[in-house]
């Protein structure tokens, strides 16, 4: 099935495995939670156990060394786009986490990650120069 829009999540490339991981799960989350339409249905099994209901499309996951030439293309096309810095790495709460994002101006941010929706097109535009996360 081809979808309409697209889902990325781009990934600094250098940092640990755990980080990776832990930066695409926060932000897959945050587009979840603000395009709350990408969620499907929930999941049932055979035995009737229920399971909770997931983006009902693929989320590509790219790698790079400096988003913020793609940052700037998904923030100046007004599209949904979730952040995660360094700084929130060393907070241990949600509170902290948007504390350490309003005390720097866009710029500057020191992006771990970045993850954005919106028309396949424009995503495509927005991650050029990134590269599919192996």
């Amino acid at each position: 099935m081809r979808f309409d829009t697209k889902i990325a999540v781009a990934v600094r490339r250098d940092l640990a495995v755990w980080q990776k991981l832990n930066v695409t799960a926060f932000l897959a989350s945050g587009i979840a939670a603000g395009v709350p339409e990408l969620i499907g249905k929930p999941y049932e099994d055979a035995d009737g156990n229920t399971y909770l209901a997931l983006l009902g499309q693929p989320v590509l996951v790219f790698t790079g060394d400096d988003l913020h030439a793609a940052f700037t293309r998904a923030t100046g096309r007004g599209l949904p786009v979730a952040v995660y810095t360094d700084d929130m790495f060393g907070t241990g709460n949600d509170e902290d986490n948007r504390a350490v994002v309003r005390a720097v101006a866009a710029g500057e941010l020191r992006l771990a990650g970045f993850a954005v929706h919106g028309p396949r097109n424009a995503v495509d535009k927005i991650c050029k120069g990134l590269a599919l996360h192996e």
